[in-house]
């Protein structure tokens, strides 16, 4: 694929509405690299408004849009009709600000991204109450794909994405060799970035050693006193180190389905991957599927992190579980919309699957089998 080939963000319509139709501030958040800042560039270039644009990192930007001083924020965006901050999360009182910007220069439009929902949310959450509408980017899915590229030939990318993963700099090269390069970029220069330089945390080896702990486990049911122990930590701190990892869109968890406490397993969560190429990063490992033994791992990680970004484009919000019965029975993925329940299960090579009698007795709703040769409609295609 060329590496200047743009592809088309499905998200790029609903932020464009939102900024065109509404006076709210509108928060774009994402992991660094997945093409916040380009999305909203490409979005900007094609609206009729005089646009200011401030990098965060640019210190000379700080003192101004963390002042409260409505005369100096005034100064800064002038005549402009619409203000860009690129990682406001990093700007000191930015939510106060915003709030002022946006109740006492009403005419301006605001439009904010941020690489750590839990650090920029802290700060705007309160003070724009009512006032800002909220998007996630996540890295390239395939119903993006399928803006340049037929179901056929996004088939023929499968085994690359799920080594490689789809971050946008990492799916527009070719070269294997090249992918790596960027996925250590990316790995050593911001995945750690926010966790440690913003939230705080000086133990590295310990997050690194938790990352590595749930890469090996997708797929599995992960015991936090477990997690714990093996890595010498008391659970109060591992719990608060996966919620910073979900909050800086690194993994997300699933949840056990429960409706008959005496059977059926919930108190463990399952943790996947945003990216299946951060999730090889964390492991160093980028060979081929052909040779792996974690094939099915990185299937099911592909189709976790593929089925969210489809239900989140989409702006679906079903219930989303896995299911294990105390017995053995079990089933990797169920989604409840509107009072029905759906059910999957995901196979690398099988053809053919036989539902767990147990799942069928108690609620009777089908299981379908999402195998390499059939996954394009559970992704959205």
């Amino acid at each position: 694929m060329n590496s200047k080939q743009l592809i088309p963000r499905i998200l790029a319509s609903r932020i464009k509405d939102q900024i065109t139709n509404s006076n709210k501030v509108v928060v774009v958040y994402g992991a660094r690299q997945t093409g916040k800042t380009t999305l909203i560039r490409e979005i900007l270039a094609r609206l009729p408004y005089k646009c200011m644009s401030v990098n965060a990192d640019q210190r000379k930007y700080l003192d101004v849009l963390s002042s409260r001083d409505v005369r100096k924020l005034r100064s800064l965006v002038g005549d402009y009709e619409l203000l860009f901050i690129d990682e406001a999360q990093r700007i000191p009182e930015v939510g106060i600000n915003l709030k002022i910007i946006h109740d006492e220069i009403p005419d301006i439009r605001l439009v904010v991204t941020g690489s750590s929902s839990l650090d920029l949310a802290s700060k705007i959450s309160e003070p724009l109450t009512g006032r800002k509408s909220v998007f996630t980017l996540y890295p390239i899915s395939c119903q993006e794909l399928n803006g340049i590229k037929t179901p056929f030939e996004i088939s023929e990318m499968l085994e690359e994405m799920m080594v490689f993963g789809s971050y946008p700099e990492v799916i527009t090269h070719a070269s294997a060799t090249e992918k790596t390069r960027i996925l250590d970029e990316i790995g050593n220069s911001f995945l750690y970035r926010d966790i440690f330089d913003l939230l705080g945390i000086r133990n590295r080896d310990k997050l690194s050693d938790l990352l590595r702990f749930l890469a090996f486990q997708v797929g599995s049911e992960v015991s936090l006193n477990e997690l714990a122990s093996s890595l010498t930590m008391n659970r109060m701190t591992v719990e608060q180190y996966l919620s910073i990892l979900e909050e800086t869109f690194i993994i997300f968890k699933l949840r056990g389905f429960n409706r008959n406490l005496r059977k059926e397993i919930s108190k463990m969560n399952k943790y996947y991957f945003y990216d299946n190429g951060i999730r090889n990063y964390v492991i160093n490992n980028f060979n081929p599927v052909t040779m792996r033994n974690d094939a099915g791992q990185l299937w099911e990680n592909f189709l976790m992190a593929e089925r969210l970004r489809f239900l989140s484009a989409s702006g679906q919000l079903p219930g989303r579980w896995f299911w294990r019965t105390y017995t053995g029975s079990e089933l990797d993925y169920i989604e409840e919309s509107g009072g029905t329940l759906s059910a999957w299960e995901f196979k690398w090579n099988k053809k053919k699957l036989r539902p767990p009698k147990t799942w069928i007795q108690e609620y009777g709703s089908p299981v379908a089998l999402i195998n390499r040769e059939n996954f394009l409609g559970f992704v959205g295609l």
